[in-house]
Formats: C-alpha cells, structure tokens, sequence
C-alpha cells in the first residue's frame, strides 16, 4: 500500500494511499465513475486508525492495540465480524503508522473544521480524480464531515465517497453534502434505526451470496455501486472478508465464501 503526498514533501502532513486492489478497479467502471478519473486521474484514499476513529461501530468494532511492546487486535464486546482494516494494522507496522500519524494530526484540531479543511486540502495529490474517503476509519465528529464537505465543494471535478455508521452527522449536515460526495451508511453500528428512520442508502455486510438474494440486495465487489453518484438511492450488500477468529461463525462463512471463489476479481455488481 503506497502512500503520496501534495505539492512539497513535508512529513507532518496528511499521508494520501494510492488504490488498492478494489478501489483500483474503479478505472474499469461505467461512465458515471470513469469519467473522473479521464486525463491519467488517479483513485486514493486517506485512512485513519480503525476504532479509534469510529465512534460509533459496534458489529465490526476492532481496535490494534499495544500489549508488551506488540501490536495485537482487540475487538469491541459486541463484535460479531473482525474489521479488516484493524487487522492490517496488527499485521504491517507501514500502515499502523500512516494512520496514526493521519488520526492525530487531524484529531488536534477536532473542533476547528476550518483547520482540517486546510490539511485535507493542502495534502490531497494534484492528480485525484476519485477519493474513497476511508478504506479505514470513519467520521470521528461533525466537523470532521464539514470539513470533508468543504473539500469536495471546492472540487467538483473529484469524486469522492465513504461508507459511514456517523449517521447522526449526517443528518445534520444533509444541506452542506455537495453532489460529488456519496454517502452510504453502513449497517451494524449503534444509530441503525436511523437508516430506515431517514431512509439513508446503505451497505450490508452478508455471509454469503444467498442471504444477500434473501435480502433482495446486489452485492458491490468493488464499490462501484458504493462511489455510483447516480446510485444514490440503491442499497447494496459486502460480502464478509478479512481475518475473523477461529471457530467464530464469521470465519466458517469465510472459508465457505473463498472455496467457492466468491472474491475472484471477475465479480462485479451481482445479485
């Protein structure tokens, strides 16, 4: 996972990522996502630590921790599935670090959204054409959402779009969200009622591919119905992944889910 920085180096500036292997496939997509990335544009991200930056995650609540001078996952009590994200952190100290760095320098000025505006926009590469806010983390308070706001106004020529369970900041901040953020919430936090309560699009995580027919949901391999901003209204499901602990009903279904090639890179968009 490789990291890049705007305009001139400086190492107390917000780390950007480059695509991964998912949001990469978005050059692939259809016109209304495409498009943005025309002239050589490239996907990224900016990512914080998982947890720490969710306030308000419960079924996927996982946390690295430090216990005898090693790193080592926590999950939350009412955890039902292992964040991905939080177990890459255990795993490459690279990625640990990038995030850190990026949770508090931006966490030190929580309550100036201006001067997070200033750091997001001063960071962000000069070639990004789409930013998936988040591969990790979320919206630690309003005027971290606010602030993301302002930076996509001030560039309507970049796509940008993040899952979130800050559904509450959401709401309160529905007239100041520009047309080229896309929002989807993400069930399995502590605010869910508020999905159906504002009818907000969403993401479900599914066991496998039945229970997301069950559901009557499409499941997005590789969030080109999460970053659609002419999707804005059509819910989705996310097939379980990442590494859950053993003897766990998350990790059979993730076993059974990677003996039938449910992650081939093949997949896009199916029921």
């Amino acid at each position: 996972m490789g990291s890049v920085t705007h305009k001139k180096r400086d190492n107390r500036m917000l780390k950007w990522s480059k695509a991964n292997a998912k949001t990469e496939r978005l050059n692939d997509s259809c016109w209304a996502i495409a498009k943005y990335l025309d002239g050589g544009r490239k996907v990224y991200s900016l990512d914080l630590l998982s947890g720490y930056s969710c306030p308000f995650a419960e079924q996927c609540l996982s946390k690295a921790v430090e216990v005898d001078g090693k790193r080592t996952i926590k999950d939350g009590p009412k955890t039902e599935f292992r964040c991905f994200s939080a177990s890459q952190e255990v795993q490459y100290t690279n990625v640990y670090n990038l995030r850190k760095h990026n949770y508090d320098t931006l966490k030190q000025n929580a309550d100036d959204w201006p001067l997070m505006y200033l750091e997001l926009w001063r960071s962000m590469p000069t070639d990004a054409g789409i930013v998936r806010i988040h591969v990790a983390g979320d919206f630690f308070n309003e005027n971290y959402l606010r602030a993301w706001c302002q930076l996509a106004y001030e560039n309507p020529d970049v796509l940008f779009y993040a899952y979130t369970k800050s559904l509450k900041y959401w709401d309160a901040l529905r007239s100041e969200i520009p047309e080229n953020l896309v929002l989807t919430a993400s069930y399995g936090g502590r605010d869910d009622w508020m999905i159906e309560h504002f009818a907000f699009r969403y993401a479900q995580v599914v066991y496998s591919e039945a229970e997301a027919r069950d559901l009557g949901l499409h499941i997005d391999h590789d969030d080109s119905h999460a970053a659609n901003p002419t999707w804005r209204d059509e819910s989705f499901a996310l097939l379980l992944h990442g590494t859950q602990p053993k003897g766990t009903e998350a990790a059979t279904a993730l076993k059974a889910l990677k003996g039938k090639g449910s992650y081939s890179r093949k997949q896009r968009a199916t029921v």
